[in-house]
């Protein structure tokens, strides 16, 4: 092993830096002399990362904002890559961010240099041909769901299944009555949580689906709570606004964050697709996942068959069957998503029958992330500094 271990790192966005900060500690306990530089976020950098650029400047809200970013984008990368190559780290982990990471690490991997993409970019569920390009420019990529890895086993890419930081951060059995207390609320009402996502165009797609559905809701249940845990100020303006144009009677209570809490304190949730459905299965939560995309972009995805999975949602993709409702875009009716979750609060034997196939995803999850992911990168450099030992 390594007497100094010298890690280029490259994070994006708030969830990156919480990966990566998280992956550094880990890495340290393992390799006390380890020294870490590159693209980094405030987690990161208390975690003793030498910035180079903050992970922000990678941030894009949607596809025209990476349109209009794009040109800075290709700059920030030429930039990194050339102070990576001057500097050889003896490894470069992409955390997340795969449209700028993957250019990168090609670069990086060229130019002899072992690389690791932490986080898979989803390329088993369309436009699969992407695995050859994934080939070319990394060592290992550290998946944290057990699918991926069985998708990269099968197109040859060195892969290992470290699982989901979530599994490790929530408890197997969640405490409701303390989340309502955080929350202000009693045992007695009926909670539904408003989870409409976390980037602006998420959220700008999505809000009038989620107020419809609140409000049919609102009108043929009497004494429903409803919560919104948005995570930034523009999604909670776009949402609150769209209420208010839509279903001006409908009472949400916002709050800024605690997503985690408002599921955990929920009874059932309406959640748009990604991490949040997963987050919302291991809060053990009963739920109906909507998805919703740009109407050429989905035209395209049906007309070319890029699409290569039966289902979109995380806890359906993990159980490999279809356990909670999914809906997607023409399909997407505030009435039939409203009374599916008023069945769903009827059905306190359905509730307990989903809850017990979350404990076994939320199992299947609980790997220790961090350290697993770990031991995958030092394993990755000892078999790599065996090889060009033996040739």
């Amino acid at each position: 092993m390594l007497s100094c271990l010298r890690v280029g790192l490259v994070a994006g966005e708030a969830s990156g830096d919480t990966l990566g900060a998280d992956l550094m500690k880990a890495l340290r306990a393992l390799a006390p002399e380890v020294v870490f530089f590159g693209v980094a976020g405030p987690k990161m950098l208390a975690q003793g990362c030498e910035l180079w650029e903050p992970a922000e400047s990678l941030a894009v809200m949607d596809l025209w904002d990476v349109v209009r970013n794009f040109p800075r984008l290709l700059r920030l990368r030429a930039s990194i890559r050339g102070k990576f190559i001057a500097a050889r780290p003896d490894i470069f982990i992409g955390i997340d961010a795969p449209d700028f990471n993957l250019g990168l690490a090609r670069q990086l991997h060229l130019a002899g240099i072992p690389t690791v993409q932490y986080v898979s970019p989803q390329i088993w569920a369309w436009r699969q041909g992407r695995a050859r390009t994934l080939h070319q420019a990394v060592d290992l990529v550290l998946c944290l769901l057990p699918f991926e890895k069985r998708f990269y086993d099968g197109q040859g890419i060195r892969a290992e299944f470290v699982g989901h930081p979530l599994a490790d951060m929530i408890p197997l059995t969640p405490d409701r009555a303390a989340a309502r207390r955080l929350l202000g609320y009693s045992a007695e009402p009926s909670v539904v949580a408003l989870l409409p996502g976390s980037r602006r165009g998420e959220v700008v797609r999505l809000a009038r689906d989620f107020a419809l559905t609140a409000k049919w809701m609102a009108q043929h249940r009497a004494g429903l709570e409803f919560i919104a845990p948005m995570a930034s100020h523009a999604t909670r303006e776009i949402f609150a606004t769209t209420l208010q144009q839509v279903a001006p009677g409908v009472s949400v209570k916002f709050i800024d964050g605690e997503a985690q809490a408002a599921l955990i304190a929920a009874d059932v949730v309406l959640v748009t697709s990604g991490t949040a459905s997963l987050e919302a299965a291991l809060c053990k939560r009963a739920m109906v996942v909507i998805y919703r995309i740009g109407p050429v972009y989905a035209w395209l995805l049906r007309r070319l068959k890029l699409v290569k999975i039966k289902f979109f949602a995380q806890p359906n993709l993990l159980a490999d069957k279809r356990i909670v409702s999914e809906y997607f875009q023409e399909s997407i009716d505030p009435e039939v998503i409203g009374a599916e979750l008023l069945k769903s609060l009827d059905d306190a034997a359905g509730r307990d029958a989903l809850e017990r196939d979350f404990i076994r995803i939320h199992h299947e999850l609980k790997r220790d992330a961090s350290a697993t992911a770990a031991r995958a990168i030092l394993s990755l450099l000892s078999s790599l500094h065996v090889a060009n030992r033996g040739s």
